[in-house]
């Protein structure tokens, strides 16, 4: 069974009809074409807030590049869903540089000397598992056609995992707790993840 192509036909051909409500949040001067690769050049901003996280040593800097990320990860998950400009291959870049931004920020922390290497384990657990079940999932006939889609929990171990770089740079005393919290949520969106994928596997056989 051949699969899908990343971006399909369907993904570059005009949306549909625009709604007075929608006016505002699709712009009709823009194709379709240019709105994805304005939404994808946002979500790939991340790795370049990760370029800069690596090249400035000034706390405050890394801070606001912290909070930069997640909020660009906000706001390009909602123009996706609203602007109806959601694809396969935005599916693919936008936790490839979520996850970027993520593991860079960690592991120069780490280098600071601002997190322990336990510490690091701990909050990479989830990305880590997940990274590498993925990659083994594309290697399997049987799970090839699964769509791979963000959970609550996952979302909910970024939003923690966040907080806690942000503790590390402004608030060291929160890092053992949050680090604590976050290996939880990572480990039941682990487990959480995969039950969903097998059984939209079941659903597909």
């Amino acid at each position: 069974m051949r699969r899908a192509p990343l971006l399909s036909p369907s993904d570059l051909a005009p949306g549909p009809a625009l709604k007075p409500s929608e006016s505002r949040i699709r712009s009709p001067w823009l194709s379709r074409r240019v709105q994805l690769v304005l939404l994808h050049s946002l979500s790939l901003s991340r790795l370049v807030l990760a370029a800069i996280f690596l090249l400035t040593p000034d706390p405050i800097l890394r801070a606001g590049l912290i909070a930069l990320s997640g909020l660009t990860d906000v706001l390009d998950g909602w123009i996706a869903r609203h602007a109806h400009l959601t694809t396969r291959l935005g599916a693919l870049i936008d936790p490839v540089a979520d996850r970027g931004f993520a593991v860079t920020a960690i592991l120069a922390l780490l280098l600071d000397g601002l997190l322990t290497p336990v510490q690091v384990c701990l909050l990479m657990l989830r990305d880590v598992t997940t990274a590498v079940g993925f990659l083994v999932s594309r290697l399997m006939p049987t799970f090839q056609l699964v769509e791979f889609k963000a959970r609550m929990l996952g979302k909910a171990t970024t939003a923690v995992q966040t907080v806690t770089l942000l503790a590390a740079l402004l608030a060291p005393m929160f890092v053992r707790p949050l680090v604590a919290i976050a290996a939880v949520l990572g480990t039941a969106a682990v487990v959480d993840y995969s039950r969903a994928v097998l059984r939209a596997r079941r659903v597909q056989t």
